[in-house]
């Protein structure tokens, strides 16, 4: 069996494969981030990158990762309040006039909300979840489609999770997320296709992220997954990040729009 060690190494950047492309990515909040993971992966290949940072609580760590790619962006963003939202956008197309590329990896729920029963969940908690999850992602990709059109089109990926697809022990109202959030994929693929816009998600094995400490027995998921996995791994970040480069290089992707694709070494496809 190939460990995860070999597989890195055989991963390639693929330099030059996105040179004179701009991409945005919301949603790195720590170096163990999936979306810092595909940021560098987008990096390698050449593309220019902005990165969105949410409150002064998490500046200082974006600025710490952004600031090792070179040229780079930094701007906030509550993707809850429009006018930052049109801010963001004002300043990309102020300073490169195009986009390419906007990586989604957006997600919250009350910590109370990711333990014990879902028929517990509140209604703010349901609202929240649901706002900042799944609306989000809908806010930025009209946001985004007017640059994307400047492109000539242009690819957006968000990350999703199999809790949206079937019942994960105290994944909850974040599951409900984002079974909102990959039907609204396939809406905004529907809507932004004449204009050359993709829309995709990747569904993400278990990794150990940042938010991941916050989903009560994320231990015992990792540890389950390893042994009922047609692969008999878990996936890493960088193997997420390979296939979101995929999926945004028009080069390997120019024909693939409103996709769910699963990168967890086979979980979903596993019954008994």
């Amino acid at each position: 069996m190939m460990t995860t060690e070999v597989l890195e190494k055989t991963q390639y950047a693929f330099p030059g494969l996105l040179n004179g492309k701009v991409g945005i990515v919301f949603g790195v909040a720590h170096k163990t981030s999936i979306a810092w993971a595909i940021a560098q992966r987008l990096s390698a290949a050449g593309m220019k990158l902005i990165f969105t940072y949410q409150g002064d609580r998490l500046k200082e760590n974006v600025e710490e990762l952004a600031n090792t790619i070179e040229g780079s962006m930094i701007l906030p963003c509550d993707v809850t309040k429009d006018e930052e939202v049109a801010a963001v956008f004002e300043a990309i197309e102020k300073q490169y006039g195009q986009l390419d590329t906007l990586i989604h990896s957006v997600a919250f729920a009350k910590k109370e909300d990711l333990a014990g029963a879902f028929i517990d969940t509140s209604r703010d908690g349901f609202m929240l979840a649901h706002e900042i999850s799944a609306f989000s992602l809908t806010t930025l990709a009209k946001a985004a489609a007017p640059l994307m059109e400047k492109s000539g089109g242009g690819s957006i990926l968000t990350l999703t999770y199999l809790g949206g697809e079937r019942v994960v022990k105290n994944y909850n109202v974040m599951g409900v997320a984002k079974a909102a959030l990959d039907m609204s994929v396939r809406y905004l693929a529907s809507d932004l296709g004449p204009k050359n816009i993709r829309v995709n998600a990747i569904s993400a094995g278990p990794i150990k992220t940042l938010a991941a400490r916050g989903i009560s027995g994320f231990s015992s998921i990792l540890n389950y997954m390893e042994e009922h996995t047609p692969m008999q791994r878990n996936v890493t970040a960088n193997e997420v990040a390979g296939m979101a480069l995929a999926l945004v290089a028009p080069e390997l992707s120019s024909g693939v729009t409103a996709e769910v694709i699963h990168v967890d070494a086979g979980f979903h496809a596993v019954g008994f």
